[in-house]
């Protein structure tokens, strides 16, 4: 996509004539997570892709072999009449399976593969925003300015609604949350029980799950078993900040 300049919408549009020819069906969504490599395509989605785009479907997959298509009426040759009636009389279950198998062996006959589904994106797929904070998956962080570091995002990484992000430090929170994750938080002063929140305790940020012991007694959780629940009371200097609505991880 990058290399013709063509974005997904660019794509979706080209598309919709042999949508319409073939009665393969192809939505913004599916097409979005085969670009950000989430998933891969059918056979079917494979097929108009490769019709759209006019290259092969072995070229869109990542394969080192020639991006030229080959034209549908040219296809069954002499070489290939033997095969083509019998994967055609297969069912669609069945037809994927033997793609799967050919595709594999053509992986390692060609040992090189690189998709084009798995981290090609246009300067257009991402966004510019701002972390404020630092949070501790840990034993809670000091901060007394604004970190306003500036950060490149994958806009559908991003959730639609969010007031602010943070940088994790610390790996109190795995495996949800990892060491430098960036957080998505919207900022409230209330968050329910077992959901995940920012807050500040005695000057230290801190993200946990916020808990309830049967005694009544509130705490903050940590999802690895490695740390100590954070018990609160009325000595302490305790703010809610927001709670986390998202997640960032570069892959």
């Amino acid at each position: 996509m990058s290399e013709r300049g063509l974005k997904q919408v660019d794509i979706l549009e080209m598309s919709r004539p042999y949508q319409k020819k073939t009665g393969i069906k192809l939505g913004k969504s599916a097409l979005s997570q085969y670009v950000s490599g989430k998933s891969r395509p059918d056979d079917e989605k494979l097929y108009l892709l490769s019709l759209t785009l006019g290259v092969s479907e072995a070229w869109i997959m990542g394969y080192d072999i020639p991006q030229n298509r080959l034209p549908d009426e040219e296809r069954v040759s002499a070489s290939n009449l033997d095969i083509v009636p019998v994967y055609d009389k297969l069912e669609k279950s069945r037809k994927t399976t033997v793609y799967d198998f050919a595709v594999e062996q053509l992986a390692e006959q060609e040992n090189t593969v690189v998709s084009i589904f798995s981290k090609r994106h246009d300067e257009d797929d991402y966004i510019n925003d701002y972390v404020q904070g630092i949070v501790a998956a840990g034993h809670g962080a000091f901060q007394e300015d604004n970190l306003n570091m500036e950060v490149k995002l994958l806009a559908e990484k991003v959730p639609d609604k969010y007031d602010t992000i943070a940088q994790v430090v610390g790996d109190s929170m795995r495996p949800m949350i990892e060491n430098n994750d960036l957080l998505f938080i919207e900022v409230t002063s209330q968050v329910d029980m077992n959901s995940i929140g920012i807050f500040q305790i005695n000057g230290k940020n801190f993200v946990k799950k916020l808990k309830r012991d049967y005694g009544g007694s509130w705490y903050l959780q940590s999802l690895n078993n490695n740390y100590e629940e954070i018990y609160l009371s009325e000595d302490d200097d305790i703010r809610t900040i927001g709670e986390v609505v998202g997640i960032y991880r570069e892959d």
